[in-house]
């Protein structure tokens, strides 16, 4: 498995594509002196869903109140800007979680800190592989696995990007009035809702037809 060294390196706003990932031997230099002679890594962590941020802060507390703060070096959440639209048709700035339910932890890995991760508040497990048991039905230990530089290129990339993001509290059956376009001020019922692609398909009536027509969220606002 790939390890991430722990020289410095400039990394973009700071986790998840969480592929296996091949071996980079650009991770392999040799480990520094003393309590700095382990490399450091990065890991991802999962948690419970919405307690990113609850994870993030307990966690750094609890290093400094562990001792091992010299060794849990970096806990990041990646996000993006995001718009919410709200039912009312305000707009609300908001940050979008760019893998909702994880967080990414740099850290030098030993009992200690894994036991420090693992003993946080709504921390889940590490992301890594399953230590199969030789018998029995339990699961087995999951062994913490170093993300690699690629991926956390990857990660750290798309966070940079800063693309906005668009949300909609929206759902089939909606009625909605266009705000922009060529069919502004026309009102319809929404068939179809692509949050992916921060789009929508409304039924407009155009020409005294039902026809369907492929929206951005940006151009629409939903009625009362």
């Amino acid at each position: 498995m790939t390890e991430i060294d722990s020289t410095p390196q400039e990394t973009p706003t700071k986790v998840l594509d969480l592929p296996t990932s091949n071996d980079d031997p650009e991770n392999s230099n040799p480990p520094q002196s003393s309590a700095k002679t382990s490399i450091s890594r990065w890991y991802a962590v999962q948690v419970a869903s919405s307690c990113e941020k609850k994870v993030k802060a307990t966690l750094e507390q609890r290093a400094v109140t562990l001792g091992v703060s010299n060794r849990i070096l970096e806990i990041e959440i990646p996000q993006t800007p995001a718009v919410k639209l709200k039912k009312d048709g305000s707009r609300q700035s908001t940050e979008e979680k760019v893998f909702p339910g994880y967080v990414l932890v740099r850290m030098v890995l030993d009992e200690d800190t894994m036991m420090a991760v693992r003993s946080t508040p709504n921390v889940i497990n590490f992301v890594g592989a399953e230590d199969r048991r030789a018998t029995g039905k339990s699961r087995g230990h999951i062994k913490p696995r170093p993300l690699s530089r690629q991926e956390v290129d990857r990660i750290f990339k798309r966070a940079a990007e800063k693309k906005t993001v668009v949300k909609l509290d929206l759902a089939e059956g909606d009625q909605i009035i266009v705000t922009a376009g060529p069919f502004k001020d026309f009102q319809g019922e929404v068939i179809e809702v692509s949050g992916e692609r921060s789009k929508l398909k409304a039924l407009l009536s155009i020409f005294g037809r039902e026809t369907p027509v492929e929206l951005e969220f940006s151009q629409i606002n939903k009625q009362n």
